[in-house]
């Protein structure tokens, strides 16, 4: 069976046609896939599916797994890399197309660097994937964990994201604080935590502990979020450059909306492309001939 290895800013999915699987993928299946030891490894798999639609327009979809089988709603380094995944298999021509997730209709656009830009739609300050009472919104509300408590702002870009800012996130104890509070009980489907930092040139300096993950060297929807964030506080101003650990992303803000829309621009490249051998074949317990 074959897949490709794609990476954006050090952020790796493999891609799966999901009319190559021999069987419908599982949980097991998933985690010895994305084991770096023992399987082909990846932060998670992306799995193109035919439009279901759902989504007027749609090209594709793309679904997400994470290697603890979990399915977010979407993934920003993840439709980069499935977007120029979807041109180099010729399955689109056009430089802009809609691409079906479960956070909706996505619409990125192939630029001519071998950058894509993603309209990721509207950022929201509350959602149904926050549980906080007594506020229209949750920006700079206080997060009370047995670790400590941290004073937060909730973004919800088609998954929710819990932000909040340290003396330095290169120092902080990111896989400490982050499954504390990615399982906390006011994030009904836990969140994504992004631990930042806003520099003096107007630019934002992240670390994310991604659900289902753990950390990981990028986080298309979390540096969405954040720049949303810090031009909603008046920490920076659109077009706002965040750095992760894999590299930068440009996140643009359109205030004129309401939600406000959110765009972002990054890169994302190809691997390789392989075919599973004989040996993980039936280790996952898929058929071998």
């Amino acid at each position: 069976m074959k897949l490709a290895k794609w990476q954006g800013l050090g952020n790796d999915y493999l891609i799966i046609d999901e009319t190559a699987l021999p069987v419908p993928l599982t949980n097991d299946a998933i985690g010895l896939l994305c084991d770096r030891h023992y399987g082909v490894g990846s932060d998670g798999i992306l799995l193109h599916s035919a439009a279901t639609g759902a989504v007027p327009g749609a090209v594709a979809r793309m679904r997400v797994f994470n290697p603890d089988g979990g399915e977010p709603e979407m993934c920003g380094n993840g439709i980069r890399m499935f977007s120029r995944y979807l041109r180099r298999a010729g399955i689109v021509a056009a430089d802009e197309f809609i691409i079906e997730t479960l956070a909706g209709a996505i619409k990125p656009r192939l630029l001519a660097d071998g950058t894509v830009r993603v309209d990721m739609a509207q950022a929201r300050f509350r959602s149904a994937n926050v549980d906080f009472p007594g506020a229209d919104d949750v920006v700079g509300a206080v997060l009370q964990t047995r670790w400590r408590d941290f004073a937060f702002t909730f973004v919800d870009v088609g998954n929710p994201h819990c932000i909040i800012q340290v003396d330095d996130p290169a120092a902080f104890d990111v896989c400490g604080a982050g499954p504390a509070i990615e399982h906390h009980a006011n994030f009904p489907n836990r969140a994504n935590v992004e631990f930042i930092r806003a520099e003096s040139d107007g630019s934002v300096t992240m670390r994310v502990w991604e659900r289902g993950v753990g950390e990981t060297q990028a986080c298309g929807t979390g540096a969405t979020a954040v720049g949303t964030a810090v031009v909603r506080l008046g920490l920076a101003q659109s077009p706002v450059l965040v750095h992760l650990l894999g590299g930068d992303l440009v996140i643009e803000v359109d205030q004129q909306e309401d939600p406000w829309r959110v765009f972002m621009t990054g890169p994302a490249e190809e691997v390789c492309s392989c075919e599973l051998s004989s040996d993980l074949l039936q280790r996952l317990n898929w058929p071998t001939g």
